[in-house]
């Protein structure tokens, strides 16, 4: 860790909350359309949706929606109501305008950690949707560099990095989706530490016996200035 020069901070579950506000539109949307398909069925339906478009979308609130609408008229047969259709855009736009939550000792730690690195956000999302939920934040000013990726690979982590003008053991990532924020920067040789969040989209889960070990696991941010100033 004493080769450390930048930290990067996953946003959404690492800074602020996010995906339960998902999961919420998602079982409302679900009881819009029981009269068509059981609900475990509506959301096998939606995530599948949302994985045919990621492509075209990307990730983030209006792509959420969109596929919300799309699996609406798919197993309605296109029967659903203008109502409906209605009151699923609305649900989308509600996501959009949620308030910003921050998660626990976020303020603290990275107002104690800016005075001996730089700290960046990269994260991946609808580009509006995050530099709102960045502007509310009231987080900008710790940042260096903000960086809203099309998705968080290997290739975009180096293309940071290049940005950054750092080697990758120079780097150390910070967030809750080991697909996202752990594994991709291990694999190019920089450091990682995942702090888990009560709930991950499925998109996002993999089967942890599998990857790596080599990165550290804490339960809080603050748990972060420990481990670096040991």
């Amino acid at each position: 860790m004493n080769r450390i020069k930048v930290i990067g901070f996953d946003a959404d579950d690492t800074l602020w909350v996010n995906e339960p506000y998902y999961q919420e539109v998602e079982k409302i949307f679900c009881k819009l359309l029981e009269n068509y398909l059981p609900t475990k069925e509506i959301s096998v339906e939606l995530f599948k949706t949302e994985m045919e478009n990621l492509e075209k979308y990307g990730y983030g609130a209006k792509g959420f929606m969109l596929s919300m609408i799309e699996t609406a008229l798919k197993i309605s047969n296109n029967n659903v109501s203008s109502e409906t259709i209605d009151k699923i855009l609305k649900l989308g736009k509600d996501l959009l305008e949620k308030p910003i939550e921050l998660l626990d000792d976020i303020e603290f730690s990275l107002n104690h950690l800016k005075s001996n690195y730089l700290l960046v956000v990269a994260t991946k999302g609808d580009l509006l949707d995050q530099q709102r939920k960045l502007n509310s934040s009231g987080l900008l000013h710790h940042f260096h560099h903000i960086e809203i990726m099309h998705d968080k690979n290997e290739t975009e982590y180096k293309k940071l990095l290049k940005r950054l003008d750092i080697q990758s053991e120079e780097f150390l990532m910070v967030g809750n989706s080991l697909k996202s924020d752990i594994l991709p920067v291990l694999s190019i040789g920089g450091q990682a530490i995942h702090v888990p969040y009560h709930t991950t989209w499925q998109h996002e889960t993999i089967n942890d016996e599998s990857t790596s070990k080599d990165y550290h696991t804490i339960t809080k941010m603050k748990e972060l200035i420990t481990i670096l100033t040991k």
